[in-house]
């Protein structure tokens, strides 16, 4: 009974979520209203308020979830490629790339850039680092099985330069995604083969 409660529960969090979601990306975070959301979402606005506390809740359980399916499929696009360190490198990082590119939520929340979700800034500076360091722990978590023997020092400095440049690339993008995911594919693979490189 208690499983049944948690999950018709979690499935009216994550709708109202959803509604949250759709508005913010439409009309920006600044003119998102609880009612509204509620309406969309189905139920009543005191549900909203009863499930998130504040208007500040919402926000943060959105940054959360943003971060968490991000983080879930940049692991997913690691793994899909097993010990292809180049070709799971560059999957992971073509869809940052390109999800950045495509979801103004994430690209917020990797880059805390003003503009934008710019209403959403408190809420996202705060998931910013998470992120990072959820994204970097990802690419380390993959790089330790396939490159067993690195240096642990090397690759953990392997995997979070990659990650920051990347961001920078979003951040100040030069080139078509794929182009760029392709040249940072090269840069990474350098930097994981360094890493398994007895140093003298």
């Amino acid at each position: 009974m208690n499983e049944l409660r948690d999950s018709a529960r979690q499935r009216l969090r994550d709708a109202i979520v959803d509604a949250a979601r759709t508005q913010t990306v439409a009309v920006g975070w600044d003119a998102v209203r609880m009612g509204a959301v509620a309406a969309a979402a189905g139920v009543s606005r005191q549900t909203v308020y009863n499930e998130f506390g504040s208007k500040a809740g919402l926000a943060d359980a959105l940054a959360r979830r943003e971060v968490d399916r991000f983080v879930a499929a940049v692991r997913a696009a690691l793994d899909e490629h097993g010990a292809d360190v180049r070709a799971g490198a560059y999957a992971a990082i073509s869809h940052t790339l390109t999800e950045a590119a495509g979801n103004p939520l994430i690209k917020a929340i990797l880059t805390s850039a003003r503009g934008g979700a710019d209403e959403l800034l408190p809420y996202l500076t705060t998931r910013s680092e998470l992120v990072l360091a959820e994204a970097s722990g990802a690419l380390l978590d993959w790089a330790r099985v396939q490159l067993s023997t690195a240096e642990p020092a090397a690759l953990a400095f392997a995997a979070d330069s990659i990650v920051r440049l990347v961001v920078s690339h979003i951040v100040l993008p030069q080139a078509p995604p794929d182009q760029t995911a392709a040249r940072l594919a090269d840069l990474a693979l350098h930097l994981f083969l360094t890493a398994t490189t007895p140093t003298t």
